[in-house]
């Protein structure tokens, strides 16, 4: 991950924890209205993937095991995972494309009820994703992959009916100081990052068509999140995904959905609309955007902050915020690997570590959350801003509600190196709390695809009776229960 030049070391400083009688006098712990739902508190665990889906995309024991153990901790609402709305491979991902995947996400809501003892809501991350290809060898791109041109002849002084083979043996022989030389831009990137779709190649008509069949997929999916018993979906409009490359001011389609900011707004809210009129009125619909993309040319915070306004006016429940992650400016990766959109400036942006500049690591996200939340109270909606972003300390979470910055808080990292957080402090016990060190281990492992854990406890009493391991035995998969949980 890349890392600011600065290089300050900065520790969590969570502040005075609460007695039992503030915690319950307090803001964070008050309820709040989430569309149709009500949450008992403004805490709220954000979609993290932990990559403990079956390859197929179905619910697994260690699925259960995850989110039974975040709802332990009984915070407001749960979102789950990043979950595809398209029935094809997309490795130990949840997906929700067809109605077989209903019964395990069933069995997912039941669980996170039942561990919560029905104190927590549950909504589910609904995401579309383009196609992206690993790094490719030098050689097998040149010699396979490339669509050799006049233009590579051209570059390497050969005729324009030089033989396809010749050509493809020269290039196979180039220097990489030299394929820029030869190569596109694009075809640059195809080989130095790996092959990626974008919104704007519409010169693929399953993209050209994006705008036409995305509006249905995520009103199916929907739908049978419905059916599972989730209190509703999050849309995922944000990082480097299908639906925030729309919303991004470097999306220059020519169709009616890119370039000007009411044509990029354009789908996301044909997607909402078909979402919401396809579930009931008890169902929460929200969305997760960016405040910023943090990347050169793309959307910045007046323009997310309109994209918001717009969205509360079209009647969205909640709007989740994050920033950054993007694929723009991501890390190039090795052969064999894919690009990852958090390895870059604006990934370290959505997940920044102890490591950093003047700036430091937490509540990053807030003065921008609390900019889009003042755009979206001027256009008349109350519409719950949720933020997220170094946030581990109760006096930090109070401060951000009391003075407006956001309505509902959202602890990532944090809920992970202590899922018992959110009680612990209720209840008057946050001095044992486990404080995240944000070292990044976790996201570490979420690069690799990985079963995602935290140092701080993922080796602690591994032979513990029912313990439930990753495959090589050397981490525990969830985090060791609190003993002094109040029920």
């Amino acid at each position: 991950m890349w890392r600011p030049q600065e290089r300050i070391r900065w520790k969590p400083d969570p502040g005075r924890w609460p007695s039992a009688v503030e915690a319950a006098r307090s803001r964070l712990f008050s309820p709040i209205k989430v569309g149709p739902c009500e949450l008992e508190q403004r805490t709220w665990v954000p979609a993290m993937v932990p990559w403990r889906a079956s390859e197929e995309g179905f619910v697994t024991p260690q699925v259960l095991a995850w989110y039974e153990r975040f709802a332990q901790g009984r915070p407001g609402a749960i979102v789950v995972e990043a979950t595809g709305i398209r029935d094809i491979p997309s490795g130990p991902l949840l997906r929700i494309g067809d109605d077989r995947f209903i019964d395990g996400l069933t069995q997912l809501v039941e669980r996170v009820r039942t561990a919560s003892s029905g104190h927590t809501r549950v909504f589910i991350q609904l995401i579309d994703f383009l196609a992206i290809r690993r790094r490719p060898e030098p050689g097998k791109f040149f010699t396979r992959f490339l669509r050799i041109t006049k233009e590579h002849r051209r570059a390497l002084g050969l005729d324009d009916d030089a033989p396809e083979e010749r050509v493809r043996a020269l290039l196979a022989e180039l220097p990489e100081s030299r394929w820029c030389d030869v190569l596109s831009a694009r075809e640059y990137e195809d080989l130095t990052m790996g092959y990626r779709e974008r919104v704007t190649d519409t010169h693929l008509p399953h993209i050209a068509e994006l705008p036409k069949v995305l509006p249905d997929l995520f009103a199916a999916a929907a739908c049978r999140a419905e059916k599972a018993g989730f209190d509703g979906v999050e849309l995922h409009y944000a990082h480097a995904y299908t639906m925030a490359s729309f919303l991004s001011a470097l999306n220059t389609r020519e169709d009616g959905y890119g370039g000007a900011m009411e044509n990029r707004i354009r789908l996301p809210i044909e997607v909402f609309e078909a979402v919401r009129g396809a579930v009931g009125a008890d169902f929460a619909v929200g969305c997760r955007m960016l405040t910023e993309d943090c990347v050169e040319g793309g959307s910045g915070l007046a323009e997310t902050s309109w994209f918001a306004s717009r969205l509360a006016t079209a009647g969205i429940d909640f709007i989740s915020l994050s920033r950054g992650g993007r694929f723009e400016d991501a890390a190039r990766p090795r052969v064999g690997e894919a690009a990852y959109p958090y390895t870059g400036p604006s990934g370290y942006e959505c997940m920044p570590q102890y490591i950093s500049d003047a700036r430091g690591p937490f509540e990053r996200n807030v003065p921008s959350a609390r900019t889009i939340r003042r755009a979206v109270r001027a256009a008349g909606h109350a519409t719950p801003i949720v933020v997220a972003g170094g946030i581990h300390g109760f006096a930090q979470a109070e401060r951000i509600l009391r003075e407006g910055d956001a309505d509902i808080v959202a602890l990532a990292r944090q809920s992970l190196a202590d899922p018992d957080w959110f009680e612990k402090v209720r209840t008057g016990h946050g001095r044992e709390v486990r404080l995240c060190e944000y070292t990044n281990y976790c996201e570490a492992l979420d690069q690799k695809h990985k079963p995602v854990t935290c140092k701080l406890w993922d080796r602690l009493d591994l032979d513990e009776p029912g313990t439930p391991r990753t495959p090589d035995g050397r981490r525990r998969l969830v985090a060791p229960p609190w003993g002094g949980r109040r029920r």
